[in-house]
């Protein structure tokens, strides 16, 4: 009883009977069918702008329903509504293996890392599912597993937030961003100020269950002010409150926090984060500390460093587990670090390790002394992966910014997946990541920061470039199925690779990662995947089919006209001088070059290629080795040698080829 006597008057006749709804904004129109239908007919039930309620669903789900399998922050549904998190997202799965990917000091045994009782900072989510469902008397089952009514209860929410009806869209920034969820002001204002950017441009794209969406711009649409544009606090309309203080205790979960207005210069944040001004940041440091017996000591989990260092990669993974469980991690110092964690549900940005500094993240160590980590809330493959809208807009912000303060290149030989570094030996070729997988977007990710992966007229390669929602091959092996069984339909950034012309023809294999056994269709085996981006020397074509250069032969994708996979492209190639021509995981310099630190061996993986055999080429370094084995900076020491080194596109990894092994064709 006293849930209805704590709601507006407006609202509860609204959740009675509908009929006292205020009017959406704009002309009354004929409801269309489908979710675009669901939508409007929701917004005009609630009193809620469509375009509002369209933005807010479109960063957290991008619409889709996910056939009722939780995001990794345990929201559900088009509108995400958040439940209970389950016990496995307190862990954090990415950091198994040696992440240091240095033969010269090898990473101790390390204890198993248990959930810990989180601390204030790490407490889960609020959630906003239970309250949603009893605004409209829906059971948690519904809103979970019916797209409809998720959608109904969203809108209610929203309205219940925004504590009086209004038409102007401006009028409910201070209700988006507390439907975030967020725990702190200024990663409410991002969220809210994502949805406001978002109804700006306006989107359009097809679900996962084929429903066909749009948002369609609203013009002159501004952030509110202060007082100037609408009650930015249910509570207390007339009166915003301040932002919370830096170091000011944040409201508990489900209560309605602090009033946000936009976050443009994010207020609040610490100086010491290295992010664009209009991301929320915080910095949670990753341990540097010795341990261990006197005799035998190691330090960890990262390396700092005394001078400034190029960085050539940003190197993208997924947590493999929720975000509760990274404070825990991060300040282990017998576990390894990356420099960044985005939060899957609001895009919170939180970072551990300067830039200049080396993580310790990318299982090779000469990727690791060239590159900077970021580590996304999610699974790979857990009920066909959730990577939310508000995770996507910040990371693209985020590798923008950092690829424009450190030089990187936005093309998909900088920016890499976990999946695309190599292994330094042939023995750690199999045991090297699978991470972010088949489901991260990267055409929306690189249209996201303003560089799309765009096609030119005449190529001498190809680009892999699926249409990512129309795009559903075959996987198996996700954690919701049973092993062999297929995976749930999903759209998805990669093609299969085929020994011949025919979808019938086998797979290509990879002697690397699995010796002598056949590749399989698993969702964590990438041995005959190709993935968007990624540009390919052309071997051949036939009829709807085109043949790639792939670990030394052969691999055939199906790639009709009518609906190509691939797109021309241009770029630099080599092609070897001679047969079994050696590739390499790291660009190590030669042996004469040390002579100061222990000098590296120069072992090349267990691939070779031939004459006749064309590959794309990246980018050309010179051979360095980083000598880090020492917890003070000034005993580090660097050694540059003259070898030099074509960075070339070898399957779905990257390798090196020394310069005077191969013939450049500019």
């Amino acid at each position: 009883m006293h849930l209805w006597l704590s709601r507006p008057l407006w609202l509860v006749a609204v959740l009675v009977g509908g009929a006292l709804a205020a009017p959406a904004a704009g002309s009354v129109r004929e409801v269309p069918a489908g979710r675009q239908g669901d939508f409007a007919a929701a917004a005009r039930e609630f009193g809620v702008p469509e375009s509002v309620l369209l933005g807010v669903a479109y960063l957290g789900s991008r619409w889709d329903a996910h056939a009722g399998r939780p995001s990794t922050a345990g929201g559900y549904g088009p509108m995400h509504l958040v439940d209970v998190l389950p016990a496995a997202a307190l862990t954090v799965g990415d950091a198994l293996g040696d992440a240091r990917g240095d033969d010269a000091r090898p990473m101790p045994p390390r204890p198993a890392l248990l959930p810990s009782p989180l601390s204030a900072a790490a407490r889960p989510p609020s959630t906003t599912l239970p309250e949603a469902g009893r605004l409209i008397g829906a059971g948690p089952a519904t809103l979970r597993d019916d797209p409809v009514a998720n959608i109904r209860a969203g809108a209610a929410l929203l309205a219940s937030y925004r504590g009086s009806p209004s038409s102007d869209p401006a009028d409910w920034y201070g209700a988006i961003a507390r439907f975030s969820g967020a725990d702190d002001p200024a990663t409410a204002r991002q969220f809210a100020d994502e949805v406001f950017a978002v109804m700006r441009e306006g989107v359009r794209r097809r679900t996962d269950d084929g429903h066909e969406m749009r948002l369609d711009p609203v013009p002159g649409l501004r952030l509110p002010g202060t007082k100037s544009a609408g009650e930015l606090d249910p509570s207390s309309p007339e009166e915003p409150l301040e932002p919370l203080a830096p170091d000011a205790e944040p409201a508990e979960p489900g209560e309605p926090g602090e009033p946000v207005e936009p976050a443009a210069a994010a207020p609040g944040r610490s100086a010491t984060v290295e992010c664009p001004k209009s991301l929320a940041c915080e910095w949670m440091p990753a341990a540097y500390k010795r341990f261990g017996k006197k005799k035998n000591r190691d330090y960890g989990n990262h390396d700092r460093l005394s001078r400034a260092r190029s960085v050539d990669y940003i190197v993208i993974h997924d947590t493999e587990g929720g975000y509760q469980g990274i404070s825990s991690m991060i300040r282990n110092p017998k576990y390894v670090s990356w420099h960044y964690t985005i939060r899957s549900r609001d895009g919170h940005v939180a970072q551990h390790v300067k830039t200049n500094d080396l993580a310790w993240h990318a299982g090779n160590w000469d990727v690791n002394t060239r590159s900077i980590g970021i580590e996304h809330e999610g699974y790979l493959a857990k009920g066909g992966t959730w990577y939310t809208e508000a995770m996507y807009r910040a990371s693209a912000k985020l590798v923008r910014y950092l690829a424009g303060e450190h030089g990187v290149p936005l093309d998909r030989a900088h920016i890499l997946g976990h999946d695309n570094v190599p292994g330094t030996t042939p023995k750690t070729v199999a045991e090297m990541h699978e991470d972010p997988g088949p489901y991260w977007d990267w055409a929306h990710y690189f249209e996201l920061m303003d560089k799309p992966l765009k096609g030119v007229k005449d190529g001498d390669s190809v680009m892999i470039r699926p249409s990512y929602d129309d795009n559903r091959p075959r996987f198996t092996g996700c954690v919701t199925t049973k092993a062999g069984k297929d995976c749930p339909p999903h759209g998805a950034a990669t093609v299969w690779l085929h020994t011949a012309p025919a979808e019938s023809a086998a797979l290509v294999t990879d002697t690397g990662k699995h010796g002598d056994k056949p590749s399989t269709y698993s969702v964590y085996d990438h041995a005959a995947r190709a993935s968007t981006g990624q540009r390919y020397a052309v071997a051949q074509r036939q009829g709807d089919w085109t043949a790639i250069w792939y670990l030394g032969q052969k691999a055939w994708f199906h790639n009709p006209p009518g609906r190509p996979v691939a797109v021309p492209a241009k770029g630099p190639l080599v092609t070897p001088l001679k047969a079994g021509t050696k590739v390499y995981g790291r660009a190590y310099p030669e042996k004469s070059a040390y002579t100061r630190a222990t000098a590296q061996p120069l072992t090349p993986l267990q691939y070779r290629i031939g004459p006749g055999e064309t590959y794309t080429v990246g980018d050309t370094v010179t051979g360095s080795y980083y000598a880090a084995g020492s917890f003070s900076p000034s005993r580090h020491v660097t050694t540059t040698g003259t070898t030099r080194y074509h960075q070339i596109q070898l399957g779905h990894r990257i390798a090196f080829v020394m310069t005077k092994d191969v013939r450049l064709i500019p």
